[in-house]
């Protein structure tokens, strides 16, 4: 049997999986071989199933886990990248031909915690569901089998790059810990751009995925919301800081900023809204709070251990994502859509108490306007940096006002917090919360000078797509832009020249050196740079290239 019959045949072996089991690869799978007879394809098709039908159900647990329907694109590493953060991808087979992969994990504790994980959320790959299911097989043993050496080497490229982290199960090795020693397990968590309220349980739900979470206190100091957060170990503090400092908890609002505390230890003296000890559910609630209910300490497990690392889920979805799993939530009510921790499905959802998005009005009043210099036009691609515009409406007696509708309430404090206080147009503009709950459109025949424009169906949109990467890159405006989709055919000079035509100063210019589509351009000023987006979004620059500007968190 030469080399292409052999892996053809294999794979077909293996595409028995795709039926929810893997009975067929008992034989020769168990002992690390490929080795098949001729009745192994009408085996492959299911004619032979029976022999071996009953040797393992196909729901018992095992620390080999099968996945299905992957897209052709998708790399070794973005595989092993579903397990990552529940514990150590020990061995990877894929089959790319057959749309499948098998992943190893180090434990069977781990593959279960990763099955119950996507069973609430389920796994994406390249935008794309995929399916995860515990495999027939206790091991994969791929030494002998084809094709398999770019997995293998991605297999020893990522764990060594992720090695230790974002485990579950908040074990450590050796000398991680000792690397770790005198580190406090205590974090201190600011909750920047605080659009929507966030709960103790939220917290609790986002740390957990690190590690046993012993006690946390909120509190408001300096107008910001806070919190300290003790884990069981510091390892787990370590792993929670790295990944989560800096991202957002709802799409692009909520921010965390995590640092160690000073302190090594929290004194937990109530168990209510405010603070909770969860290895105490017998203290008091204080100051007249209500006290945890039977249902909400069953959520947090027994007292001392806590059995889910997603117990006490809130009623909003919390959108943290993991870069690593690649996943994504199906869409909820203001787009709270791209990050990955599941919601509701456990005992004692708990609902977040405050202002639901809904009561929030995404009509903006922007005053201060220059009246010579604005229009419509450039109002939407301003706005549209921070959400989807439906309709603006410069005023037709006062000009230097307008109305802005955005797509909801959640992208409407978006821009409000970003744009009010920015200079456009020589003019210092003030955007707050209209009283409005719509934008009007002229009746037929009304006088309107083009001073009302819906942009409800424009294809410049950055945000019609759940999920869309633009949520994870909406920042204050800056002097440094983000330029993308550049043909190859165009230069850096091409692009200094293009925005110096529009009045810009250029202080810097740089392509990004792995992908020349991509560039930063620093301009004089805040102001500048403003102007320059709303001139050169959409810019043709030949080719069928239409430039994208956004604005920069770096500097060049």
């Amino acid at each position: 049997m030469d080399g292409a019959k052999k892996t053809t045949t294999f794979e077909l072996k293996w595409s028995a999986d795709l039926r929810g089991s893997d009975e067929l690869l008992s034989s020769g799978f168990a002992n690390g071989h490929s080795t098949m007879n001729s009745s192994t394809p009408s085996a492959a098709n299911g004619n032979d199933s029976k022999k071996f039908k009953g040797d393992r159900s196909p729901c018992i647990p095992s620390r080999v886990l099968h996945i299905r329907k992957i897209p052709i694109e998708v790399s070794e590493a973005e595989v092993i990248s579903l397990g990552l953060p529940f514990g150590k991808v020990t061995n990877l087979l894929m089959l790319k031909g057959k749309n499948q992969a098998f992943i190893e994990m180090a434990s069977e504790e781990a593959a279960i915690t990763m099955v119950n994980y996507y069973t609430t959320a389920a796994p994406h790959l390249r935008n794309q569901p995929v399916f995860i299911q515990y495999s027939n097989h206790r091991e994969l043993k791929t030494d002998n089998l084809p094709n398999q050496a770019r997995a293998q080497a991605a297999l020893h490229a990522v764990n060594a790059m992720h090695s230790g982290n974002m485990s579950i199960t908040g074990s450590a090795s050796g000398s991680e810990s000792s690397l770790l020693q005198g580190q406090s397990p205590v974090l201190r968590i600011i909750v920047e751009n605080l659009f929507y309220p966030v709960s103790l349980e939220v917290l609790h739900q986002i740390f957990s995925k690190f590690g046993t979470v012993l006690k946390i206190i909120t509190f408001t100091k300096n107008n910001q919301f806070q919190a300290l957060l003790q884990y069981a170990d510091p390892v787990n503090a370590h792993h929670a800081k790295m990944t989560l400092d800096g991202q957002n908890i709802y799409n692009a609002c909520c921010t965390l900023r995590v640092e160690f505390s000073k302190l090594t230890s929290l004194n937990v003296k109530y168990n209510n809204d405010k603070s909770r000890d969860f290895t105490r559910l017998d203290l008091p609630s204080g100051d007249g709070q209500p006290s945890l209910d039977p249902s909400m300490a069953a959520a947090f497990g027994a007292p001392g251990i806590i059995s889910s690392p997603f117990a006490g889920a809130a009623g909003f979805a919390p959108t943290i994502s993991f870069p690593q799993a690649g996943l994504s939530m199906p869409t909820v009510p203001g787009h709270l859509s791209h990050l990955a921790i599941p919601t509701s499905a456990v005992a004692g959802r708990v609902a977040i108490h405050g202002i639901a998005p809904s009561a929030v009005h995404s009509v903006l009043l922007v005053s201060n306007l220059n009246p010579d210099s604005i229009s419509p036009h450039g109002l939407f691609i301003l706005f549209g940096v921070y959400g989807d515009v439906h309709r603006v409406k410069i005023l037709f007696n006062k000009k230097e006002n307008a109305l802005i509708q955005m797509a909801d309430a959640t992208q409407a404090q978006l821009a409000m917090s970003h744009l009010n206080g920015q200079r456009l147009h020589g003019k210092v503009i003030r955007v707050t919360l209209s009283k409005h709950q719509t934008v009007q459109l002229p009746r037929e025949g009304q006088e309107d000078q083009g001073l009302t424009k819906d942009f409800s169906n424009s294809p410049l949109h950055r945000f019609k797509k759940p999920g869309s990467k633009n949520f994870q890159n909406i920042f204050p405006p800056s002097a440094t832009l983000h330029l993308s989709n550049i043909p190859p055919s165009i230069t850096d000079d091409d692009l200094k020249n293009l925005f110096a035509r529009t009045g810009c100063t250029v202080k810097a210019f740089k392509f990004f050196q792995k992908d020349r589509k991509m560039a930063l351009i620093q301009l004089g000023s805040v102001e500048e740079a403003i102007q320059a987006l709303i001139d050169l979004h959409n810019h043709d620059l030949g080719e069928n290239h239409h430039l994208r500007v956004s604005f920069s968190k770096s500097t060049i």
